[in-house]
């Protein structure tokens, strides 16, 4: 009877977020989890700011997407200040330790750790969390109401309890060694009549007392708190104490963390205005170049899915990717040729790489100006990050992509949320061939990212669409994809979220398994690509202006929700 119920509960929640999806707003809220949208809409009803909104929701998303995203994590957000006609980003991406070497991943033999478990799993892995820096940055800045009022509801909500999601359940079902860690493995696993542990059952009342203490201590002490005070000894003390991998984090380090708020870039697609976070995260670069490269194509003129737009695609990706790979890292430690790789001339020469007839066979990195020689950075991160998308009363409008890296990041638990394993996408390897990885572990230095908060402008200046994904190093292609789609096609949100996957990241072509596209598996490979079907977790959440108001999607592929509000 229960298991009928949760499945009547989740038909009913697509049936809401089918309907509301097509309702013409003022405001409205798009994010990841049902429970964090309607935070985030009630706060917003109160009169609150899309930042104020947005802490909201992340709290609550801490509690009932902790595989995905919290507290012990950082993120990335475009922030568009209505009254100002001003956009802002600010970088709340995780720190190595002032301990960290480049040494960090590498065995006795000086050859790489295996990625999973031994990188990823225990305080090895991580890095000082940006999440709070980042969220009292922008509630200086962008806030209305004050820090209790946004507690109120994530607090009693982890009192009182959620219910246990089909997604948070699944991925329980496959990291075995998320039940070697304490207290991690009591919170998510039972013991069977079998003595073995299983995940607790989809719909299961889930409360977290841990969590309820450290949200308590916040709305008491401040955001200061979680540097200074007993959440950071708690934090450090799992991270040095890990029973597996310890790591070194000191309070010097929790008190030498900044959010930082940097420069939006920005570039035209057609005759919209594209922007983007710039480094440390590589996805704002990317995907400008990615759509430099494409615009002298008649994309307008393809279908979505068309296999000549599947090539097409994928081989800007694969040239922007190479670039990528050799020259974005923290710009605080590494000089990034940003206005060699979108200068116009550049990415036209890089475009003409571009056959319709063949697939480039090992594409190279270009040569920008002012570019420096490093060794390429392997990618080997593990999808599982949130986004979400609001627009307030007051025409202000965030796009705000966060994340603990892995699923569950390092698998260490410390007042009641998961830390994350984000010194994993620092390059594993410092050095190659005799050069350096401009990505390579360094102290205090950001780990490059792939997040790709954007937002879009159309020609007369205005609001035009908001996206994001999570993703590891497809989000790229996942933004991307959905900025075109609503350019060149002007599909709806839920259309454009909707659209099946395939992008290209190095030597493999790949397409989303259980999809149409997936025939033209020989077309693709008689032009010389090789191709790979495989899953494709995404999570798209959109929003975009609709004559007077907004309407939103929400990735099918996930557990999201869409909230207009009607004011």
């Amino acid at each position: 009877m229960k298991n009928f119920l949760i499945i009547i509960f989740l038909i009913l929640s697509f049936l809401f977020n089918s309907v509301e999806a097509s309702v013409h707003s003022k405001s409205i809220v798009v994010t990841s989890n049902p429970y964090a949208s309607k935070a985030a809409a009630a706060i917003l009803r109160d009169g609150g700011s899309a930042v104020d909104a947005a802490i909201t929701a992340q709290f609550v998303l801490t509690l009932t997407q902790p595989q995905s995203t919290g507290l012990g994590g950082g993120a990335f957000m475009l922030y568009w200040d209505n009254s100002s006609e001003k956009l802002y980003a600010l970088d709340g991406r995780e720190k190595a330790p002032a301990s960290a070497s480049p040494q960090l991943f590498l065995n006795k033999d000086g050859r790489p750790k295996k990625f999973y478990p031994d990188a990823v799993v225990g305080g090895i892995s991580v890095g000082v969390p940006g999440m709070m820096r980042f969220l009292e940055q922008a509630h200086k800045k962008f806030g209305k109401l004050e820090w209790s009022v946004l507690l109120e509801y994530p607090i009693r909500l982890a009192e009182e309890g959620f219910e246990l999601s089909p997604a948070l359940h699944r991925t329980l079902s496959f990291l075995p060694d998320l039940k070697k860690i304490e207290p991690t493995s009591s919170y998510f696993y039972r013991e069977n009549r079998n003595g073995e542990l299983t995940p607790l059952p989809i719909g299961t009342i889930l409360t977290n007392a841990e969590y309820v203490k450290t949200l308590k201590r916040i709305a008491k002490f401040g955001p200061e708190e979680f540097y200074s005070g007993k959440t950071a000894n708690l934090i450090i003390s799992a991270v040095n104490n890990s029973p597996v991998s310890p790591g070194l984090i000191t309070l010097e380090d929790f008190a030498n963390y900044t959010a930082v708020w940097r420069d939006p870039i920005c570039g035209l697609y057609r005759k919209y205005k594209v922007c983007s976070m710039p480094p440390p995260t590589s996805g704002g670069i990317t995907m400008l170049m990615m759509l430099k490269m494409l615009e002298r194509f008649a994309i307008e003129s393809e279908h979505p899915n068309s296999p000549n737009f599947i090539h097409l695609f994928s081989e800007a990706g694969s040239l922007a990717y190479a670039d990528r790979d050799y020259y974005i890292a923290d710009p605080d430690f590494v000089n990034i040729p940003v206005n060699g790789m979108l200068n116009e001339d550049y990415i036209l020469e890089r475009s003409k790489l571009i056959k319709n007839e063949t697939s480039l066979r090992d594409p190279k990195p270009g040569k920008p100006k002012g570019h420096t020689k490093f060794s390429k950075n392997v990618d080997i991160s593990r999808p599982s990050t949130s986004h979400l998308v609001i627009v307030d009363n007051f025409g202000n409008s965030i796009s705000l992509t966060s994340t603990i890296e892995g699923p569950f990041g390092s698998h260490l638990m410390a007042g009641g949320f998961m830390l994350n394993n984000e010194l994993t996408d620092f390059s594993l390897i410092p050095k190659k061939n005799g050069l350096f990885v401009a990505n390579r572990v360094e102290a205090n230095k950001r780990p490059r990212s792939s997040m790709t908060p954007t937002i879009i402008f159309n020609p007369e200046g205005e609001i035009y669409a908001l996206t994001g994904s999570p993703g590891g190093s497809s989000i790229i292609g996942y933004v991307t994809k959905s900025v075109m789609a609503m350019i060149d096609w002007d599909l709806s949100p839920q259309d454009t979220v909707s659209l099946p996957h395939f992008m290209r990241k190095g030597e493999n072509t790949e397409l989303e398994s259980g999809t149409d596209i997936v025939r033209y598996k020989q077309f693709l490979e008689k032009k010389g690509h090789k191709v790979v079907i495989i899953p494709k977790v995404s999570g798209l959440q959109i929003i975009k202006k609709k004559n007077k108001g907004f309407i939103g999607g929400t990735d099918p592929r996930g557990e999201g929700l869409v909230i207009p509000i009607s004011k």
